[in-house]
């Protein structure tokens, strides 16, 4: 499913200078059919009562979703993948220190559009946010 446009290594630096980078965004592995970041609950990412905030989660979520479309591409130098709509239901509340990760798995990967579920889960693995989100493939024709 995901193609080499990139080695795992040159993918942990891509998002350098970036959103992903100032929020501490990490990939951590690529599967066969998915792909997992982490991010940290520190004072980048939470809201002033000391909990993650439900912007950071959505940008975690939003920032591995747009790399799982760039990664599926076929012609990444002609074609873009870019938001186009993110719902995110958030379940549990996570206090400052530690990590939140994120799975994101496809649900649908067309010729225009692209639609990822991810999963953002604490340490102890249990539910924090649930996303859907929509991706448009652009240019390429």
């Amino acid at each position: 499913m995901f193609k080499k446009h990139l080695d795992f290594e040159k993918l942990k630096t891509l998002g350098t200078d970036s959103m992903s980078d100032h929020l501490g965004i990490e990939f951590v592995e690529i599967g066969e059919d998915f792909i997992t970041a982490k991010m940290p609950v520190n004072n980048r990412t939470t809201q002033p009562f000391g909990i993650l905030h439900g912007g950071a989660s959505v940008a975690l979520a939003e920032t591995l979703g747009s790399i799982a479309s760039f990664l599926t591409l076929d012609d990444p130098v002609r074609q873009q993948a870019v938001g186009l709509e993110i719902n995110a239901n958030h379940i549990r509340s996570v206090s400052s220190g530690g990590w939140v990760y994120a799975r994101a798995i496809p649900l649908h990967l067309g010729r225009t559009t692209h639609i990822w579920d991810i999963k953002i889960t604490n340490e102890e693995q249990k539910l924090v946010c649930v996303v859907r989100f929509t991706v448009a493939i652009i240019g390429g024709k």
